[in-house]
């Protein structure tokens, strides 16, 4: 797939996308970008960690679900690319594996060439849609993988970003609905329940630069997998879900991770 258009990209405010580049140290994000992550900084010196820790999460979770069968993921919220990816994880276990990556960001779709380099025998496919239009995701990616097959939906710090009042649950739901039984949901979540203040700070700092921030409780993290048969260990914050299938991130146990992630199997 060749990327050979002219993208359109809003410098004027913050986007979560290019601050988690800018977090994990890549070259893809603007001055904005970098102000606001300074900003977050001032309230958690530990934000970069975090992002690590959420990156290492799901390689491991791609790996488990690689490991156990699945070879066919949706990845909902891609981000910029940075190595390993998702496809690269899933198709050094099982190389057939097929891989559609979505996002609404122009700078993603820049990239995509990047995010396409799969192996010979892998699929990996690009598709630009927003979370929001859930019927339209399912339409791409239903001409490239098998419905009738298993299917991972991957949705990593993704849904942190989408309101309740956009209907965030529901959202899912509807994704999940056009998935066969066995297959299988991985979620990544930011939350405030070990650092309050400082997530309410985040919250205001960030919605006054035109970004939401739905920090969800324990509880509303776990709704989301209402009706899934949880993967153990169930919900967990993200560094010991799974700790022996990658190693861990350089000071992720010096303090706390607030979030939470877990993987679900559909019945």
């Amino acid at each position: 797939m060749g990327t050979g258009l002219m993208v359109e990209i809003d410098t004027s405010k913050p986007h979560p996308a290019r601050m988690y580049d800018w977090y994990l140290g890549g070259k893809d994000n603007y001055p904005v970008d970098e102000a606001m992550g300074r900003q977050m900084l001032a309230l958690d010196p530990r934000v970069p960690v975090m992002a690590r820790v959420n990156r290492a999460f799901m390689h491991r979770a791609t790996r488990w679900l690689a490991e156990h069968g699945v070879r066919q993921f949706l990845d909902v919220g891609t981000g910029i690319p940075t190595e390993p990816n998702l496809h690269q994880v899933a198709q050094q276990v099982a190389p057939d594996a097929r891989v559609v990556y979505c996002d609404n960001d122009p700078i993603v779709l820049a990239h995509a060439e990047a995010l396409l380099r799969g192996t010979d025998e892998g699929v990996t496919e690009y598709l630009q849609a927003d979370v929001r239009d859930p019927d339209a995701i399912l339409e791409g990616a239903r001409k490239i993988l098998d419905f009738d097959r298993p299917v991972a939906l991957s949705l990593i710090a993704l849904l942190h970003f989408v309101s309740d009042e956009d209907g965030a649950h529901e959202l899912v739901a509807r994704l999940l609905s056009e998935l066969p039984s066995g297959s299988y949901l991985m979620v990544s979540h930011a939350t405030a329940d070990f650092t309050p203040e400082e997530s309410q700070a985040a919250t205001d700092k960030l919605k006054a630069a035109g970004v939401t921030l739905a920090l969800r409780s324990r509880e509303e993290f776990a709704r989301f997998f209402d009706g899934l048969e949880l993967v153990e260990p169930g919900v967990e914050v993200p560094q010991l879900w799974h700790p022996e299938l990658g190693e861990p991130v350089p000071g992720q146990d010096d303090g706390v991770i607030p979030g939470y992630g877990a993987v679900g199997r559909k019945r």
